[in-house]
């Protein structure tokens, strides 16, 4: 199961990568649905099937209604590809920068110590089971976080 988990993590990071560095949205769209689907699957491992329900449904299909709209707009006839040098230089420079933050901040030694359901002590619930209350309740900071994010990104868009 922990190297299917990895797994799942490595397809995350990679789709991620793949929407960062391509300046094209014709195939970033192809990373945006490789990192939902990794990212749901990762999430139901741990033993929150809601949240990643929650991110397939809201997420991806939002973002996918964003991807038709921009290629309305911006019909591209020779849309960059993953194979350009440019792109590839850029995705690399991006991995790179990704597993040194990891390295540096000591990640990579506490995945292997994680835990995935937490049903323990007097606690005998899994947190799935709570759904959206624990959403807005343990992870009310992510979600300003994560509104936040999207206020500038819409900023940034939008200059």
């Amino acid at each position: 199961m922990m190297e299917f988990v990895l797994f799942l993590g490595l397809l995350f990071t990679l789709g991620g990568l793949a929407v960062a560095s391509n300046p094209s949205p014709y195939y970033g769209v192809v990373g945006l649905v490789v990192a939902a689907i990794a990212g749901g699957g990762w999430l139901v491992s741990l033993g929150v099937s809601f949240v990643s329900l929650v991110l397939v449904m809201v997420y991806l299909g939002g973002m996918l209604v964003v991807f038709v709209y921009s290629v309305s707009l911006a019909a591209d006839p020779y849309p960059e590809t993953w194979t350009d040098w440019g792109v590839v230089g850029y995705g690399f420079g991006m991995g790179l920068v990704v597993m040194v933050g990891l390295v540096v901040s000591g990640v990579l030694g506490l995945l292997a110590d994680v835990s995935t359901v937490n049903g323990s002590g007097l606690l005998s619930v899994r947190v799935d089971f709570s759904g959206a209350a624990v959403l807005y309740s343990e992870g009310a900071g992510f979600l300003l976080i994560g509104g936040w994010g999207l206020l500038l990104t819409l900023f940034v868009v939008l200059e």
